[in-house]
């Protein structure tokens, strides 16, 4: 195998295995209760493959795998609505995500909370579009300061992992 059929062979693996890391974290977030009598708090497990893709494979294919982690985990845990709103806080999320990653002027873990706020807030958008009614922005603050925690905790451990796997590419594996 030439060297470019050896590179796309690692780039479809390297995918092949966010895209099932971030698959496998939806699935055991969904096996979590979350015991808040607000709607749509989660940790956002998932989050964390999808803030490693955008600091490791760049911000294209970070999205193609959020956007596909979104849609498989839809129809394979939820239904229809919940892939709407997973699906507008996901893009919602990775538009501001690459947006402050760019700029430079944030680290990762500031990118990762603007991530869980702007996530919620796409969601809550979904919502009032779905039911016709903007009374869902009464959750709003508390939406926003759950988003900033989880994006805060998601943005440690993905920094973690981001820099482990940088100095494991830079050892070559």
């Amino acid at each position: 195998m030439d060297r470019r059929g050896k590179d796309r062979a690692s780039r479809v693996a390297r995918y092949g295995m966010l895209i099932a890391l971030a698959f496998i974290f939806s699935y055991i977030e969904a096996m979590i209760p979350i015991p808040f009598p607000v709607p749509g708090i989660k940790l956002g497990l998932a989050n964390l493959v999808t803030i490693v893709g955008i600091y490791t494979v760049g911000p294209a294919g970070a999205a193609v795998v959020s956007i596909l982690r979104v849609v498989l985990a839809g129809f394979t845990f939820g239904n229809l609505f919940s892939m709407w709103y997973g699906l507008s806080g996901c893009i919602l999320s990775l538009i501001c995500m690459i947006l402050c990653r760019r700029t430079g002027k944030m680290g990762i873990l500031g990118v990762s909370v603007v991530g869980g706020v702007a996530h919620n807030i796409g969601q809550l958008c979904m919502a009032a579009f779905l039911v016709e009614n903007t009374a869902v922005f009464v959750y709003l603050p508390v939406l926003l300061a759950a988003g900033a925690i989880a994006g805060s905790l998601i943005g440690l451990l993905g920094g973690l992992v981001a820099e482990r796997l940088e100095k494991a590419g830079a050892r070559g594996k």
